[in-house]
This record gives C-alpha cells, structure tokens and sequence, in this order.
C-alpha cells in the first residue's frame, strides 16, 4: 500500500496498488506444495516497485514480522537501496561495527565488533539520556510527546547477513504504552522521522477495515480458488480507484461530508468519498437515462429523487 497524504481528507491513506495473496503454511502443507515465508513475498513484490522505479526513493514500513536480517539485507543491497522501517526486539542481538583491518591481515574479514548492552537495559538505565520529541498525527490522532533515545549497532544473528541499522527506542513519559524499540536500515535518518513513518502504517488497518465494512472484502461467496484470486486483488485496487475518482471531484468533497449531531466529523471519510462516486455515476446520463422531451410530465419530484439518491449512496 501506499501511504500517501489526501488534502481533502487532512490525514494520510494507506492506498492499495499491488496485491499477493499469501497463502498459509498449513494451507500449502495439505496440498503438498513449498510455502512461501510473508518475507519472501514481501521481497518480490519489493522489487517489483524498485523495477517500476529505478530512481525513486521507496521507504517500505512493516510490523514486526518482517523483521528479517535476509530481508533487510536485501532491500540494503540493492544498487539504490529501499529504507525499511519495523520493529526491533529489545532483547536483539547487536554489535558495534566491525573493526578496520590491518594492512597485511589475512582471514575471513569480520562481520561485527564488540557486543552492546541489549535495549531493554538501555532502556532502564538511569544513565541513558532521553530527548524528547512530538510526534505529529500519533497513529491517526493528535500529537503526541514520545521520549525517544537512538543509536546506530549492527544486527547479527549465528548464519545470517550482519545488518547495520538505526535503532530508536520510543518511551511514553505518560506510561500509556510499554517502550518499544524500531530499526532503520537508513544510518542517517532522523529519529523523529523513522517514527513519523512508522506511526503511518496504522493507516493500513483503517483502509482494511474500510474495504470490509464497504466494499465486500473477505466476503466474497466463491468456491472456486481462481475466483478469490480475482476479485480479492480487485477489491483492493477498487479503494484506490475511488478515492482518485473522489479527488478529481474534491471540490465537491466539502459539501458531501455526511454527519449527524451524536458524532460530529470535520473530514471526509472513505464512505463519503464512495457515495460521492456513486453519486456522480448514478447522475451520469448514460447510466439512468430519462425522457429527453422537456414537455413530459414529471411524476416525482426532484427533490424526492435527490434525498432517495442520497440515501441510497450511503446504504450499502
């Protein structure tokens, strides 16, 4: 998905442009097929992006399960690497960097130094030196003050690549949620932006919800594997589309904002830009042509059709 800022809306949306369904490991197993791990999809599709841009700077945000050494190393790799920003375990194995070598040294050159304190006794030493930050559109909402503390180590686990990375840990000086602890594969990325992009991720939860409760997603009453194959990708892109359909019309977006006096929304949602779309369709003269002779009579009155369309665009 892509986390991109609506205007008209006043926050970012998580928009859908490229679909794999990934099935599950017992899914494959009864069928006698290999699985495929989320992080070996996520690699693909990865590079599927950098392919289609070669010069564009992608940063790619994902929880926690993606957290792979071989996958950060990968994106790392790559001739113009792809920042990845996730989670990071605070009891991670990390390191300094491997010293420089000696002239005339012989062997396998290292992959890493020393090892570092893991980040949860960073966390609670009393010595380790916290700064302050706010954090705009915290998950959605307002701002947020985190206190946030980072360094750069790098990542090293027996048989895998050795990653260098940007941790930032994140404490709540209110005590509301437990201190948590990111990694960037970007060495000189700002902390308080690592956080401002992960803190967007969030949006993808919503665009979820959003295609459940709107557009049929997971419920689609197929039997056929094809079939699911078919319409879950379309589904998603369907989000997409109408949200570009309502921005060619947001000029109209203000007007169309539903809103009821027991909850009172200052933005548009993805449900009015959907009935906005709906709207805009049903109005089109080809869909539900009339009579084209001015002199026949009208037996419902204009009124009633706009209130009925109206209703009916936010029905399903």
């Amino acid at each position: 998905m892509l986390l991109a800022p609506i205007p008209w809306a006043s926050r970012v949306w998580a928009l859908p442009f490229l679909s794999a369904l990934a099935p599950s490991e017992r899914y494959t197993a009864e069928r006698g097929k290999r699985h495929k791990k989320l992080t070996e999809w996520a690699w693909q599709l990865l590079l599927v992006v950098r392919r289609w841009h070669p010069a564009r700077e992608i940063v790619a945000v994902a929880d926690g399960g993606y957290a792979s050494l071989k996958l950060l190393d990968r994106c790392r790799r790559l001739s113009n690497p792809i920042t990845f920003i996730t989670r990071l375990r605070l009891d991670a194995a990390l390191y300094e960097p491997a010293p420089s070598r000696r002239p005339g040294q012989i062997g396998r050159p290292r992959l890493k130094g020393e090892r570092i304190a893991n980040l949860f006794v960073v966390a609670e030493a009393s010595s380790t030196d916290w700064i302050t930050i706010t954090v705009a559109n915290w998950y959605g909402g307002s701002e947020r003050s985190v206190e946030i503390v980072s360094d750069t180590a790098v990542w090293y686990s027996t048989g895998l690549p050795a990653v260098p990375l940007r941790w930032v840990l994140i404490r709540d000086p209110r005590g509301e949620f437990k201190t948590q602890a990111l990694l960037c594969t970007d060495l000189n990325a700002d902390p308080g932006r690592i956080i401002s992009w992960f803190v967007r991720r969030w949006q993808m939860e919503s665009t979820f919800q959003e295609v459940r409760q709107r557009l049929g997603f997971e419920s689609q009453r197929h039997w056929s594997e094809r079939a699911i194959q078919r319409t879950t990708p379309a589904v998603l892109a369907l989000f997409s589309v109408v949200t570009l359909l309502a921005h060619q019309r947001k000029a109209r977006m203000a007007n169309s904002v539903r809103r009821a006096v027991w909850y009172d929304k200052p933005h548009p949602t993805f449900s009015d830009a959907l009935a906005l779309v709906r709207k805009e369709l049903w109005a089109w003269e080809a869909t539900f042509r009339g009579s084209p002779q001015e002199n026949d009579m009208v037996k419902v009155p204009r009124e009633f059709v706009e209130r009925l369309t109206d209703a009916v665009c936010y029905a399903a």
